[in-house]
């Protein structure tokens, strides 16, 4: 039996044509009988380092009964110049948030996943403190169990308010030890609800992973990085799923 937040997390790979570029973590989204991947904007493009992938692939469970067996499934970015993915915006700029379309016509028809859904978003009674246990489900450095084709988790804790917007921006801070490839993990809180959650998925999804934060007056040789994140607010999947 495997737990289902594991099937929750998808391998992604960035391609320029057939070349391939990085490697990141994403998640499924489900809404109004929608499938969406869901990743960090900066997966789908990132102008500082230039990269401008023009397709992404997916790695997808097609066996229930043998978890060995796999496909790569691509999804493109582009359409007649026009980019698929939608990202969003607040009033203090970009939120390091994406998510694609999946035509579900196109998957095997014996493809296994679990998708999170509006209702695995926080609530108002929901407790999340400082300092609440959380999970990090991805793909460090691209490191999964490549027999199975399962991510990794990382634990980590919630390092600022949940709720408010760390220094004005959409996200809060996690501490966690997270590597390059993690961008895109949901982040996820054991459910405790009076009303379980429905399905065999119950986690609250409460953030996106986006990157390490550091201090710019570090000093690189003697102090450490301070192992601190920032975790895009998951209620952004609202936005970027209405129709």
């Amino acid at each position: 039996m495997i737990e289902s937040i594991l099937l929750t997390a998808a391998r992604v790979a960035t391609f320029e044509q057939r070349r391939v570029l990085t490697n990141a973590s994403g998640f499924f989204f489900e809404r109004d009988g929608r499938l969406f991947l869901v990743t960090s904007r900066h997966v789908m493009i990132d102008e500082p380092s230039k990269h401008f992938p023009d397709r992404v692939e997916i790695e997808l469970h097609t066996d229930p009964d043998n978890l060995a067996r796999s496909t790569g499934f691509s999804i493109p970015l582009y359409r007649n110049g026009k980019s698929l993915w939608r990202q969003g915006l607040d009033k203090a700029g970009e939120i390091d948030v994406a998510v694609i379309e999946i035509e579900r016509a196109a998957l095997p028809a014996t493809t296994v996943y679990r998708a999170f859904t509006p209702g695995h978003l926080a609530g108002p009674d929901d407790r999340v403190e400082v300092g609440t246990s959380l999970l990090v489900v991805g793909f460090p450095l691209g490191f999964h169990d490549t027999l199975h084709h399962m991510p990794v988790v990382r634990q980590a804790v919630i390092a600022s308010s949940f709720g408010l917007r760390f220094q004005g921006e959409g996200y809060f801070l996690t501490d966690a030890r997270t590597h390059r490839g993690t961008s895109g993990a949901p982040i996820v809180m054991r459910a405790a609800r009076r009303e379980p959650i429905p399905g065999d998925l119950p986690w609250i999804l409460l953030g996106v992973h986006s990157a390490r934060l550091d201090v710019g007056s570090r000093d690189q040789e003697s102090d450490e990085a301070l192992g601190l994140n920032c975790a895009w607010y998951a209620d952004i999947l609202l936005t970027l799923t209405n129709r």
